[in-house]
């Protein structure tokens, strides 16, 4: 599995048809929805694709399955699916998660059966927030987390733009910066409203998440691009940890110790580009 993971596509899992458009728009992350994308008459059908499609060879850097809640029947149905499934997924995408002991849970069914599954922990309701900092530390095997915007300001009662959800991405953000996992920011789902989406994406950048999730192939350019480092941003990073090697120093002006250089390191990360001695400067 990739080390960066910015493009998270969304696709119903009842239409496999579009999962090839994953790959060929270069998401990083291929989800396939067994939840709000697909009507109840149609979970079984749905599961029974997702689960088929993971034995099959892929182009995909990375393929997820969105279970329904594990508070509902079908999400249920889903996990004793997956657990006794020919092949498993990458990750497991687990909506509303509101505590600790979701995952704890899911961790100890997955080590029963020996899977490598890591977890994705969807925060998309008032609790989930309010719980967010202990959840993130449930477990060892959890690689990021996602914000749910959609069903978060259906909780709050708030519009999907209100600075209410800024909070929450805040809160997310420093979550996931303590349990040192991947913060994904939430769709944005006006596909009529490029510049807003350009926005949006450019926030997130700014506030620190790695990734963000997306409803249309169209949007994943964007994102890819938006949190790709520039040629300039990766020069400029291994012009601060040439300083930072010699201890505190000054780069154009501006002094340079080790908070500034962890931010180079975080570039050159998400640029692909090692920083251990042999890979410092080609990666």
């Amino acid at each position: 599995m990739p080390t960066s993971l910015r493009s998270w596509l969304f696709t119903p899992a009842t239409r496999p048809e579009r999962f090839a458009k994953a790959a060929s728009v270069a998401a990083d992350v291929l989800i396939m929805d067994l939840e709000d994308a697909v009507a109840p008459v149609d979970k079984d059908r749905a599961r029974s694709i997702a689960l088929q499609t993971l034995t099959e060879p892929s182009d995909m850097p990375a393929r997820v399955i969105r279970v329904n809640g594990l508070g509902t029947r079908a999400g249920l149905n889903d996990l004793t699916a997956i657990l006794e499934a020919e092949a498993i997924p990458n990750l497991l995408l687990l909506p509303k998660v509101e505590s600790p002991v979701q995952l704890q849970i899911i961790d100890r069914l997955l080590t029963e059966v020996g899977a490598s599954t890591a977890l994705v922990a969807l925060v998309e309701s008032a609790r989930g927030v309010d719980a967010v900092h202990e959840s993130l530390l449930a477990t060892p095997r959890l690689r990021a987390t996602m914000l749910g915007t959609a069903d978060l300001a259906a909780d709050y009662g708030c519009d999907s733009r209100a600075p209410n959800l800024l909070i929450a991405r805040a809160r997310l953000i420093s979550a996931a910066a303590r349990a040192r996992v991947d913060a994904i920011d939430s769709p944005w789902f006006d596909l009529h409203d490029d510049a807003g989406f350009q926005r949006d994406v450019e926030q997130a950048v700014e506030m620190g998440f790695v990734g963000k999730a997306a409803i249309h192939p169209r949007q994943v350019p964007v994102i890819n691009a938006a949190f790709a480092p520039t040629p300039e941003q990766v020069e400029h990073a291994h012009s601060i940890l040439a300083v930072n090697a010699a201890g505190v120093g000054l780069l154009d002006g501006v002094m340079i110790d080790e908070a500034v250089a962890r931010n180079a390191r975080r570039v050159l990360a998400a640029a692909g580009i090692s920083t251990s001695p042999e890979g410092a400067r080609h990666g």
